[in-house]
């Protein structure tokens, strides 16, 4: 296990992650409108060119860093590298965490998708991950699930030491038993993005926070 920085091992709030974008204009102008509501930004772009991933990931990172956000790439060390983005976040098979966190650094933010496994979130942590994310939760379009998560796994894994993120299918109005079960951020894409008005969205995430 690492030894997390307290702007990581305190992050709490609302995980924004990019919607499929092709059009880089379009991309950042939604991107800066709810970028001031998000803890974390996370880039994802599963579809896009090696080259349209570099140019949109070094944009968006310099909308994160004029705006103090953390920029954490999808799958893709190498790419957090180039860009100077503030980590990544890897799947189960998107490549090694100790490898990850030995080529960005001890300060780097280095999470991983953990779905319904307290196992993974273990071997993770000791391998040197920042964070476990688990889910999905409820029904999502962002991608195909097979695996559901329950608030029990938020709560089992405080153990670990480091910070809780849930994700799939959450809402402002479901998110409530996830807080109350420990997660210190929700990790979300449609739910800001495809909302008629994504920064009363964004705003509605982060006010779930304060709930009791």
């Amino acid at each position: 296990m690492i030894s997390l920085p307290p702007s990581v091992r305190h992050a709490r709030g609302l995980y924004l992650i990019t919607p499929e974008e092709p059009d880089t204009a379009r991309l950042l102008a939604r991107v800066a409108a709810v970028l001031p509501y998000a803890t974390w930004l996370q880039y994802r772009q599963k579809d896009a060119s090696a080259d349209l991933r570099h140019v949109q990931a070094t944009a968006v990172q310099a909308l994160c860093a004029q705006a103090g956000v953390p920029l954490i790439i999808n799958d893709d060390a190498t790419l957090a590298a180039v860009v100077g983005a503030a980590g990544v976040h890897l799947g189960e098979d998107d490549g090694d965490i100790a490898a990850a966190r030995d080529l960005l650094g001890p300060h780097a933010i280095v999470g991983a998708s953990c779905y319904d496994e307290s196992v993974l979130a273990e071997r993770a942590v000791a391998a040197g991950a920042s964070y476990v994310a688990f889910g999905a939760f409820f029904p999502t379009t962002s991608k195909v699930t097979t695996r559901c998560a329950t608030p029990a796994l938020l709560t089992a894994a405080a153990a670990l030491g480091v910070p809780r993120v849930a994700i799939g299918g959450i809402t402002p109005d479901n998110m409530g038993p996830l807080v109350a079960a420990g997660a210190d951020l929700v990790a979300v894409i449609g739910g800001v993005f495809d909302a008629p008005d994504p920064v009363a969205a964004a705003l509605a995430y982060g006010r779930s926070f304060e709930r009791p």
